[in-house]
């Protein structure tokens, strides 16, 4: 087989003169390696931001196969330790498209919902074997961590909530995990309050991210700050003062109205409703919205699960909610493959094995589906409505806002995990109060340790590490 000709033999027609023999042979070659199905441009410009010659033809299985020994088997340390695994194999060091054309594709994808590790791999596939080879290096990617998801929700379940050395370790993650939580909302902030020419902070996305904090606060529902705050911003980029200031405040006097003649709305108001019983439909559509729902990341699903299953549904305890955050964390996998561990445990409510592993997948499958129907869709149409001002500035706006409701849920994570169960704060004995006394003290200490060394060190397996370092503490810690 003729090795696929590289971009830079490429020659571009140039003051007239007509193309030599050689450079319609590589333009023959480049035609002949790009599946008919996936994106393929009349021309290729001068960045090589189109050229796909040097992408390999694979089979479906060895397409599997590269996937999931490469990335899959190797998802450590979060998206941005995935991402630099998957540019430095495909993009640097097999060359399959260019450095300008990869950071146009993150670009893309760093503004739809969904993980962005797996929607390069989806990409990556369709450049190789179209829609199907998308589809198959997205699954290939996913499996193993979804696989030891499984594993652990199963063996977690096995291992009883009352166990009190099971018990223990968990109890010294919770707090670790509020330090990531926290630390990643700076992270995302930081990220999306910027502007895309200058990479100056946005003042205005600041505000929308304080506003959202403040609404969420107000018990107004998180899909109305979303859809506001990104009608409010498109507004504000195209400098329209008048019907932005009466949107923002519109929202406060209609809040004022509904506070008079219906009252305070209760905490549950800032839940749709959609999983009020763990039934396999109900995780189905939980996991779909929340996959819809991840802009800038995985931490955006966060508070929308959280909220559904733990405040509303109340059919899963916050304890054991932060407990699969935990896992999710140490896993090589998407981090929201937490879902995974949700709808074991509310599909296990019956006690039925079968019935936690079907929820687990029914609700993946969920989470997952947007981000392949998106990819797989075809990137020029995606990268068209992304580059359309219009909609920018709308997406611009509710990741900014976005970030103030994963502030509220990591500010509501760390007062559980550090103060403990309900249960115990509200046991009035003598013996409770000493015993949470006793828990309080070394949960706080954990915290902010954690933090520190989140700030301080940026090792993709710096998260890892905090948490089996936390596992092992929590047996000297927090056995009685």
């Amino acid at each position: 087989m003729a090795e696929p000709s590289s971009p830079e033999r490429v020659v571009i027609r140039s003051h007239g003169e007509k193309q030599d023999e050689e450079s319609q042979r590589v333009h023959s070659i480049q035609n002949e390696s790009t599946p008919d199905h996936c994106h393929t441009p009349s021309t290729i410009d001068e960045h090589g931001l189109e050229d796909n010659s040097q992408v390999p033809r694979m089979s479906y299985l060895k397409l599997f196969w590269f996937f999931f020994s490469n990335f899959g088997l190797f998802a450590w340390g979060g998206p941005m330790a995935q991402i630099a695994l998957i540019k430095d194999k495909l993009v640097i060091q097999d060359k399959w498209i260019t450095l300008a054309r990869f950071q146009r594709v993150f670009s893309v994808y760093q503004i739809l919902p969904g993980p962005e590790a797996a929607e390069l791999c989806m990409f990556f596939g369709c450049l190789s074997a179209g829609r199907i080879g998308g589809l198959i290096a997205g699954m290939a990617f996913i499996l193993p961590g979804f696989a030891l998801m499984l594993l652990s929700s199963y063996l977690y379940t096995l291992a009883g909530f009352h166990n009190k050395y099971f018990n223990a370790s968990f109890r010294a993650l919770q707090p670790i995990v509020a330090a990531m939580i926290l630390r990643a909302t700076h992270k995302i902030g930081d990220h999306c309050f910027r502007k895309h020419g200058t990479g100056n902070v946005d003042p205005f996305l600041v505000i929308a991210a304080i506003c959202t904090a403040v609404n969420s606060a107000l018990r107004i529902n998180i899909f109305i700050s979303l859809t506001l705050y990104g009608i409010i911003y498109m507004f504000i980029a195209r400098r329209l003062w008048v019907p932005a200031a009466a949107l923002f405040i519109l929202q406060y006097v209609g809040y004022a109205i509904y506070v008079v003649f219906r009252g305070v709305p209760p905490p549950v108001a800032l839940a749709l409703g959609i999983a009020k019983t763990p039934s396999l439909i109900n995780l189905f559509v939980l996991g779909l919205v929340a996959g819809l729902l991840s802009f800038g990341g995985a931490y955006t699903a966060i508070p929308f699960v959280q909220v559904e299953a733990v405040l509303l549904g109340a059919w899963l305890p916050q304890s054991v909610f932060i407990d699969g955050l935990a896992i999710g964390n140490i896993l090589p996998a998407p981090f929201v493959i937490f879902v995974t561990f949700v709808g074991f445990q509310g599909a296990y409510l019956d006690g039925s094995i079968g019935n936690a592993f079907a929820g687990a997948i029914i609700i993946t499958l969920g989470m997952f589906f947007p981000c392949f129907v998106f990819t797989i869709l075809g990137h020029s149409l995606l990268e068209k409505l992304v580059r359309n001002k219009f909609l920018a500035s709308f997406f611009d706006g509710l990741c900014g806002s976005v970030v103030g409701f994963i502030a509220i849920t990591a500010a509501q994570i760390l007062k559980f995990s550090v103060a403990g169960s309900r249960e115990r704060i509200n046991d009035k004995s003598i013996a409770a109060a000493v015993d949470a006394t006793l828990q309080v003290g070394p949960a706080a200490v954990l915290y902010m340790l954690a933090l520190a060394v989140l700030y301080k060190f940026t090792n993709k397996y710096t998260s890892f590490l905090l948490m089996v370092v936390g596992a092992v503490a929590g047996q000297f810690i927090f056995v009685d």
